[in-house]
């Protein structure tokens, strides 16, 4: 039997309960004023805004349910394997998600759980939607690093980490898919510090009963987690036994086998492994690696707890005018992500904005610092996934949605200062182009209408033959990944109605150029090259392949070229 002695081990529940280590206030050093329910600094301490990084498969979309599902922000888990089942995933709510049981664009979910408030973005796993996962990263004060047990690092998580560690964010690793037989734990962490060249400290340890994921030992309040099989199959929260190591029942319940098989590896680890520090972590320099099953939700619970207890409160962001931090009065926030037809009924459009510090206010007037004109940001919302709820009031951390016509793109501030302005969203340079034949030309309205929504999105990037053409016969699209591509007909057609098919280009290698029109124009017609220009009629060239690009490069010195628009 899985787990003979579970009934034994049910017998310490209550005793454990009293046991149980009292939690880190996260609002630990706030004076009583400070705790007012009034307080910025109050509203701000208990704020934890991350995102969940990995490689496709890895569980991303399930641990995110399974999050949620704890959370309280949901009572039943979406079923991520059976595609064909009614219920999906929550933070996948695009039709095209469901059908294909992926993620292709980032999800905002807010939701309160034991004093904080957590706001988590669920990015793609997909290399083909890079940008979108970057855009969210840097909206993001920390990331959740899911790693597949039997896979370890893979190139997805490499490059994914990468981003982090330029910005510095925190990383908290999970170690997923511990149900099914993987690596050792030991050459799991192993494998983490050598290939991504990171401190790792085990805060929970899996404990293996009869060779099958049993439960995990929290290395930090010492408590033993046994957990047991049911017939919910992860749909609702697992059943769990918890009590100290020192705890006769708990020994008993372990077994011999698994008793010492946990006591040598936590010696182990103890006697060789990094001490944790906690500095370290904020750094970047240091993760704490937690072991579980997102599947059964085995080591979900105390992977929550920990990690809102260790993770970061919002911090500070880079502007024009130095670092803004999160207890500045004056209320400031950016748009990193925009999202047309999330109603599909009416065809709306929302700016999700970060808030970097002060108090927003529902219908406060704020400086749109790109245009200089103030607008009035109304009715703004906050989100579980495609699910809406109006919110008052906002602070630092927070993630809001605000019903835009147009007037806002990626990358904008918004203020009560005029003279702020955050660090700029890079956009990826497209390696993939295609024109965009309608299949009916009386839709051509409609085609357009949705390749300027999209591109505003950054879902993929529109150009054009001539600077006049905006209004020609062939849009020509470019995306970072051949999905993007998928994505784009999909929604061309399901929402704006006008179906549309693609043909390939040869062209790659896109610079964007400036200097003389005359010089442009005669490069842009040389063999092995193409002019476009982009929706805001910037030329850039492709070409054939590196050795056009090159040549180019050297020998047109009366041209600039960039490899993102200047």
């Amino acid at each position: 039997m899985f787990f003979a002695g579970f009934a034994v081990a049910a017998a310490f529940i209550n005793k454990a309960t009293n046991e149980v280590l009292s939690e880190t206030d996260p609002l630990a050093g706030v004076d009583a004023h400070a705790k007012s329910s009034n307080s910025a600094a109050h509203e701000t301490a208990r704020r934890r805004t991350f995102a969940i990084i990995s490689h496709p498969d890895a569980g991303k979309t399930t641990l995110t349910e399974k999050l949620l599902l704890y959370g309280g922000a949901i009572h039943l888990a979406g079923s991520v394997k059976g595609r064909r089942a009614q219920r999906h995933a929550t933070s996948d709510w695009m039709t095209l998600e469901q059908e294909r049981g992926i993620s292709v664009t980032s999800s905002v979910m807010q939701f309160e759980y034991d004093g904080y408030v957590v706001n988590l973005l669920d990015t793609p796993g997909h290399g083909d939607f890079s940008e979108d996962t970057y855009r969210t990263l840097i909206a993001a004060d920390s990331a959740v690093m899911l790693l597949d047990n039997r896979r370890g690092v893979e190139e997805r998580t490499r490059q994914l980490f990468a981003v982090c560690k330029r910005r510095r964010t925190p990383i908290f690793t999970f170690v997923n898919k511990c149900d099914r037989a993987g690596e050792d734990p030991l050459k799991l962490i192993g494998d983490v510090e050598a290939d991504l060249e990171i401190d790792c400290h085990a805060i929970t340890w899996p404990i293996f009963r009869e060779d099958r994921f049993a439960g995990v030992f929290d290395r930090r309040r010492q408590r033993v987690h046994l957990f047991a099989a049911d017939e919910h199959h992860g749909s609702r929260q697992a059943t769990v036994s918890e009590g100290s190591l020192d705890d006769a029942l708990v020994r008993e319940a372990l077994g011999t086998e698994a008793l010492e098989r946990l006591e040598h590896d936590i010696a182990l680890l103890d006697a060789a492994g990094h001490p944790f520090d906690h500095a370290a972590v904020i750094a970047g320099t240091q993760t704490p690696v937690f072991f579980g099953s997102a599947l059964t939700n085995f080591g979900v619970e105390p992977f929550l707890h920990e990690f809102l207890d260790l993770a970061p409160s919002p911090t500070s962001r880079n502007s024009t005018t130095g670092p803004i931090q999160p207890d500045d009065k004056d209320f400031s926030g950016f748009v990193f992500k925009i999202q047309a037809n999330m109603d599909a009924r009416h065809r709306d459009r929302i700016a999700f904005m970060r808030v970097v510090s002060g108090r927003f206010e529902a219908a406060m007037d704020a400086v749109h610092t790109r245009t200089g004109q103030t607008i009035r940001l109304s009715s703004p919302q906050t989100f579980m996934a495609r699910e809406r709820t109006a919110v008052t009031e906002a602070w630092p951390g927070d993630v809001i949605g605000l019903f835009d016509r147009g007037a806002l793109r990626i990358g904008d501030t918004l203020s009560t200062r005029s003279d702020i302005v955050f660090d700029g969203i890079p956009r990826f340079a497209p390696e993939h182009f295609a024109r965009v034949v309608l299949a009916d030309p009386m839709r051509r309205k409609q085609m357009d209408a949705g390749l300027r929504q999209l591109t505003e999105e950054g879902a993929a990037q529109v150009f054009f033959t001539s600077p006049s053409a905006v209004a020609g016969p062939v849009p020509i699209v470019g995306a970072v990944g051949l999905l993007q591509f998928d994505v784009l007909l999909h929604r061309l057609e399901h929402e704006y109605g006008a179906p549309c098919r693609l043909e390939r280009i040869s062209g790659g290698n896109p610079r964007w150029v400036k200097g003389p029109p005359a010089e442009i124009a005669r490069v842009g017609n040389q063999r092995g090259c193409t002019l476009l220009f982009d929706a805001r009629e910037q030329p850039l060239l492709l070409f054939e392949d590196v050795w056009s690009l090159r040549y180019t490069l050297e020998r047109e010195t009366s041209l600039q070229c960039f490899e993102v628009a200047p």
